[in-house]
């Protein structure tokens, strides 16, 4: 998780976004990523108080800001030197030159052909590293796609320069198709077989021809190969969700996205906000904002897309005392310093804890505070406001408290954080939400209550419907599962109930404040306020100016940490003037991301206890391919951010493919078999020995205890995707199913069931020793009976 605001890339240079105006190439993430403070000439000679007249919205500040890519040239045949994408982040994972010298093996080639060659492929490896694939090995999806039949070697190396060079390809021009044949073009024909495998691997996983062209949105509003591949039914039109739903569609399966607000876009929302009978208008995104590292960033891809004009965030960020005084620089350089050097030691004690006692971890908090009392850093009065200043600026990053960050593994996702510049987006971050949306089918206001899955299928509940699919995407937040709020029939494995109690799942709140004029200056993107009282120092602490991007004079303040949770049950008011002149504000929007009912907060962070692996464990499928998650907290290397949202409900497309082609091959196998002991156990129920609603049961033929077992079907009709039933099943004494006879309604069978009788509803095929027993005595046992009839 970054900690201070965008610092320069040394890799970034001419293709990142320079200056005010930035080129559309620029990304979004989710946990805020702040400036790091430098010192204006000026000050601002005003405060930040305790008291203002607002407007309540009632959703919530959550993902942090990405980035956008710039375009590199278009590749020829023969291939010119390609300008790389922008430069990769800090901390990424190392880099190496890749040659041609497999594919194109040609002994005349001159010298300077040679380097270009070397530049170009060169080049394409530093975008395929910025975009997150490693530079000499395949990633897990590549060796679960079986790219290549046998991993290493030459073959390996010749997929990644082939691999390589398609993205490139695309990235160069990412407002038109690339078809399959273009991306044969400059690779011989003896590597077909490869441009064959890394151009679907690439399409089919959200890589390339993605976003939100005109030529793009076209093409995948519909199947590319014609075959559909099953129903879905996704839960949430968050980033996640919408960008899943597209993709899906292309790749053949039918798609139906419920959403239980009245709106798309989750923890994204851009709030219009004006004054009234003053003229005056700006958008305020309310949730997440600023587009942060743009290298290989897909919400980049969108940006430049969409032409956008982006807005670099300049890197001054001025502090101010609580009496509107700036900050001494040499006081703040060296706070700042001794502030780095106290994280620099956690890291040190941390990976002595970590080699020699796996199982310890204590909060970040209670380490930092142990080095501060041992080296003395910030004892009087100022430096201490101005530790505390970057204490709340590392809670907005992470949206907890400093008390609840895991001391080992709170930044488990830095090496992968993608570079480049931090941007605002004109209008508000709505226009991406807006974009994706368009076209799918989107049922609003449906508040899924249940998730019922099997061996036959999955069922979801809400708004009063039911809606049956073959596979269901659950991108809820993790504040939504934290609650319980989704009730999952049966329920989640113990390890993913492990991991969503281990993971935090944190809050950070705003106030968007529209001025009658901007009274704040237009040299500055950002500015800082110190506080005096610890416990309340993320309480705007930070303020972003949207001026220049928002259509008005509109400041958003951040409220982090402690006050963050204060603020929910508080009516806020910021405005405390003290030697300037501040204009009463039109109006105020203040959020309360903890009581959204559909977030729980804002964004996920790594709790004491947990680790990145949970993100994984998020991340797995249950109920054998039926049930799977997407979402930010689903993220390992981009956890917290937009584009780690973006990005797993790419991933989990992907993997909803590779599942439904499985399963349609184990069908071709089983199918016959599979609808005959369906059919026959159908038979069975037509004349059943208890009949109550859609609950079914047949006894045990051998025996009249009241102990004895009995089989018991439940029906679930469905209104929606498919006209037909899906039927689970349970064995259950028949003195239970006698007692379930008795309760009234559906809902409190099935609650007596699973509670009381702790009975697990199954698919067909799950039926197995009793129950396989229990089938055949009864199936034994109507026959004779058809037999005496006869």
């Amino acid at each position: 998780m970054e900690t201070t605001a965008p610092r320069q890339d040394p890799s970034a240079n001419q293709n990142d976004v320079v200056s005010n105006e930035s080129s559309p190439g620029t990304d979004v993430t989710l946990s805020p990523r702040p400036p790091v403070p430098e010192q204006s000439s000026g000050a601002l000679q005003r405060t930040i108080g305790t008291s203002i007249s607002d407007s309540v919205d009632d959703s919530s500040e959550p993902i942090a800001e990405d980035t956008v890519d710039e375009p590199p040239q278009n590749l020829t045949n023969p291939p010119e030197p390609v300008p790389a994408e922008p430069g990769l982040p800090a901390k990424r994972r190392r880099r190496r030159k890749k040659f041609f010298t497999e594919i194109n093996p040609n002994p005349t080639v001159g010298r300077t052909r040679r380097a270009d060659l070397a530049r170009e492929v060169d080049v394409e490896a530093l975008i395929a590293v910025s975009v997150g694939f490693p530079v000499d090995s395949l990633t897990e999806e590549e060796i679960e796609a079986n790219v290549i039949p046998t991993i290493g070697g030459v073959e390996q190396a010749n997929y990644i320069v082939v691999r390589n060079h398609i993205l490139a390809r695309w990235r160069s021009n990412v407002s038109v198709w690339l078809t399959h044949e273009q991306a044969l073009e400059a690779i011989r024909s003896e590597h077909k077989g490869l441009v064959d495998s890394a151009y679907y691997f690439l399409l089919e996983h959200g890589y390339i021809n993605f976003g939100l062209a005109p030529a793009v949105m076209e093409a995948k509003l519909r199947s590319f190969d014609g075959v559909v591949k099953g129903n879905v039914v996704i839960v949430g039109a968050g980033l996640a969700g919408l960008v899943a739903a597209r993709q899906l569609v292309f790749l053949g399966f039918k798609v139906v996205v419920l959403e239980g607000r009245a709106r798309p876009g989750g923890r994204v929302k851009t709030k219009k906000m004006n004054g009234d009978g003053h003229g005056i208008v700006a958008a305020a995104d309310l949730g997440g904002s600023v587009l942060t590292g743009i290298n290989g960033n897909p919400l980049g891809v969108l940006a430049r897309q969409l032409g956008l004009p982006l807005h670099k965030v300049r890197d001054i960020c001025p502090l101010y005392l609580p009496d509107g005084k700036a900050v001494d620089s040499e006081i703040d350089s060296r706070v700042e310093v001794s502030f780095n050097k106290l994280l620099d030691r956690v890291c040190k004690l941390r990976q002595a804890m970590i080699e020699e006692v796996r199982s310890v971890d204590v909060s970040l908090g209670t380490a930092l505070e142990a080095f501060r009392r041992v080296y003395n850093v910030a004892e009087n009065p100022q430096e201490r406001m101005l530790l505390d200043w970057h204490l709340a600026n590392l809670e907005y990053a992470n949206a907890t408290l400093m008390s609840n960050l895991s001391m080992a593994y709170w930044d488990q996702d830095d090496p992968y954080e993608m570079g480049g510049d931090h941007c605002f987006i004109p209008g508000g971050n709505e226009t991406f939400v807006r974009a994706l949306a368009e076209d799918l089918p989107i049922f609003y206001e449906r508040t899924v209550e249940s998730i019922r899955y099997g061996t036959d299928g999955v069922l979801v509940y809400a708004g009063g419907q039911e809606f049956r699919a073959d596979m269901v995407l659950c991108t809820v937040s993790l504040g939504v599962l934290k609650k319980g709020a989704i009730e999952f029939v049966p329920e989640l494995p113990r390890r993913k109930q492990d991991a969503i109690q281990r993971l935090g799942f944190g809050l950070l709140n705003k106030v968007a404040i529209l001025f009658p004029y901007n009274f704040w200056g237009g040299d500055i993107d950002t500015f800082g306020h110190l506080a005096e009282d610890p416990s309340m120092r993320g309480e705007f602490f930070l303020f972003y100016s949207y001026s220049s991007v928002s259509g008005g004079p509109l400041l958003v303040a951040l409220v982090a940490g402690d006050a963050a949770i204060k603020f929910e049950m508080m009516s806020p008011g910021i405005f405390n003037p003290k030697g300037i002149v501040v204009p009463d504000p039109i109006q105020a929007v203040c959020t309360r991301w903890g009581k959204d009912s559909f977030a729980y907060g804002s964004y996920s962070y790594v709790a004491i206890g947990s680790s990145g692996d949970d993100y994984d464990i998020l991340a797995e499928t249950v109920g054998d391919g039926r049930v799977f998650f997407a979402g930010e907290a689903t993220n390992k290397q981009y956890p917290a951010t937009m584009h780690g949202a973006f990005l797993s409900g790419m991933r989990e497309a992907a993997n909803m493919l590779r599942v439904a082609r499985r399963r349609s091959l184990n069908l071709t196998e089983k199918s016959n078999n599979v609808s005959e002991e369906v059919d026959e156990l159908n038979e069975l129920f037509d004349a059943p020995d208890l009949n109550f609603g859609s609950f079914s049961v047949l006894f045990d033929p051998n025996s009249n205890d009241f102990y004895s077992n009995s089989l018991l079907r439940v029906k679930f009709g469905v209104e929606k995707i498919i006209s037909s039933s899906l039927c689970l099943y349970a064995v259950i004494s028949r003195k239970q199913a006698i007692e379930l006879n008795g309760v009234d309604g559906e809902e409190n069978r099935l609650r007596k069931l699973s509670m009381e009788f702790g009975a697990r509803l199954i698919g067909r095929k799950r039926l197995q020793g009793a129950a396989k027993t229990l089938i055949t005595n009864i199936r034994l046992a109507k026959s004779g009976q058809n037999a005496g009839n006869k």
